[in-house]
């Protein structure tokens, strides 16, 4: 690595979230977007946007974008990397085909993409990278200078993305009544996907019951339970479990599901459970609705202690992290030697995804990758 803190050949990092609605007249047309192609009729996307009127219509996501980009800029600052930092998101504004045009006019032309997203998975990366392409499809169409577009590795097993969510997992532990704080299991929750996405996630070599999806996930919670256990001189046990499910009811989908899993620690006589959400960068709605409102309604039905661990967020250690990944990036691309940082038994995943990696049913064009259009 360099000794100065030098992101050449980078010249602007770009922030790559989902977006959500900032009020009740947003909901639906998010909605729209997000759906858009499946054929969702308007009464449908009313429904399912109840959700987000029970806390006013707004989605907490775009609040914890703009405090993630403060803590990146802060840190860049103090550190003396000198790389301006964009935002623009796959569903609201700011829209990420407006942020790609202002950061042409802006005359940035090697810019690396840091996703909201830590895993390795068809929605979790590939189709940011399509919607990279159809942004930059359009540029190119109204005839600007595309930029050439790099997506930052996957960090799920970078220090700096582990350790608040240990120190969660702690807070939470130490928040339980002291009677059942020992006998606690934790459940680390993720976003459920459809079988058939899991098992072609990753690289074509990883492939198979899960897939990098599971793996990676598996991965994380032992880290983190692990430590907990270091910590603490208690092994708790753990499991992975899925929330979010959105799918048909005919197509399997990962399980098991975070209610269903409590009613099963209750009835396993378990005396409480740390819910940890490992699977999620911050706060948003999916966590707020999912576990905060759903499942934490579940266990008091079951008389069963919960507590929700936090999610990293704008962390400062996280921040870091992506100072860090910005820096080993950059340094790879100007040919130098790089010892990528990585704990956990899968290592440092790959900078540039392979031909075959985390398919989509419909072969579409996706930046950002092997197979990219625009190299």
């Amino acid at each position: 690595m360099r000794d100065a803190l030098d992101a050449t050949p980078y010249d602007a990092l770009l922030l790559l979230s989902f977006g959500g609605p900032e009020g009740p007249d947003d909901v639906v047309p998010f909605l729209e977007n997000v759906t858009r192609g499946r054929g969702i009729p308007k009464e449908r996307l009313k429904e399912v946007g109840r959700h987000y009127f029970l806390f006013g219509g707004v989605s907490p996501i775009n609040d914890q974008n703009r405090a993630l980009l403060d803590a990146l800029r802060k840190d860049f600052a103090d550190h003396g990397l000198d790389l301006p930092i964009y935002w623009g998101n796959r569903n609201w504004a700011p829209y990420l085909t407006d942020t790609l045009r202002e950061m042409v006019a802006d005359g940035r032309r090697r810019v690396l993409v840091l996703a909201t997203s830590a895993y390795a998975s068809y929605s979790g990366c590939r189709q940011y990278r399509e919607n990279l392409a159809d942004a930059l499809a359009t540029l190119e169409a109204e005839g600007l200078e595309l930029p050439k577009v790099d997506k930052l590795r996957h960090y799920f097993n970078h220090p700096g993305f582990l350790e608040p969510m240990i120190e969660g997992v702690l807070r939470s532990l130490a928040d339980l009544p002291e009677g059942v704080r020992d006998g606690a299991h934790l459940a680390f929750s993720t976003h459920s996907i459809p079988n058939a996405s899991a098992d072609t996630s990753g690289p074509a070599e990883d492939h198979g019951d899960g897939g990098a999806y599971v793996k990676q996930h598996l991965d994380t919670a032992r880290l983190i339970a692990d430590a907990v256990r270091e910590r603490t001189g208690v092994d708790h046990p753990w499991q992975l479990v899925y929330q979010s499910r959105s799918g048909a009811p005919h197509i399997p989908w990962l399980e098991p599901d975070i209610c269903d899993h409590l009613e099963e620690r209750h009835a396993a006589a378990v005396p409480a459970v740390v819910m940890a959400p490992i699977g999620f960068v911050s706060d948003h709605m999916e966590v707020l609705y999912d576990l905060d409102t759903e499942a934490k309604a579940k266990a008091e039905e079951l008389g069963l202690p919960v507590r929700r661990s936090a999610t990293v967020g704008a962390d400062p250690r996280f921040a870091a992290a992506i100072r860090e990944l910005v820096l080993e990036r950059a340094a790879a691309e100007s040919g130098l030697q790089v010892t990528p940082c990585a704990l956990g038994a899968l290592g440092a995943s790959h900078n540039l995804c392979p031909v075959g990696c985390c398919p989509a049913r419909t072969p579409r064009p996706a930046a950002a990758g092997a197979d990219s259009p625009y190299a």
